[in-house]
């Protein structure tokens, strides 16, 4: 299983594995991580869940889709590494 290091607005660091074939937002849901609300369950219609990829890891990224990067129009305070919808 992949291990994720879930970082929250406060900086508390969270270590967890995840299932493959589940996105980032569900493992984080899933490991009942706050403040990842995911309000549409994943249909990336919301961008509540966004998250920011540390830049060291962004090359490994699968590439940005145009539905996803619609999205993030309009999610709060976009950053360049902030994909939404990717499965490990």
């Amino acid at each position: 299983m992949p291990k994720i290091t879930y970082v929250t607005s406060d900086g508390t660091r969270v270590d967890t594995e995840v299932e493959n074939g589940y996105s980032v937002m569900e493992g984080a849901i899933n490991n009942n991580i706050d403040g990842i609300v995911a309000e549409c369950g994943g249909a990336c219609a919301c961008a509540t869940c966004h998250s920011y990829i540390d830049e060291a890891w962004l090359a490994k990224m699968p590439e940005m889709d145009d539905m996803e990067d619609s999205m993030l129009d309009a999610a709060y305070d976009r950053r360049d590494n902030a994909p939404v919808g990717f499965r490990l």
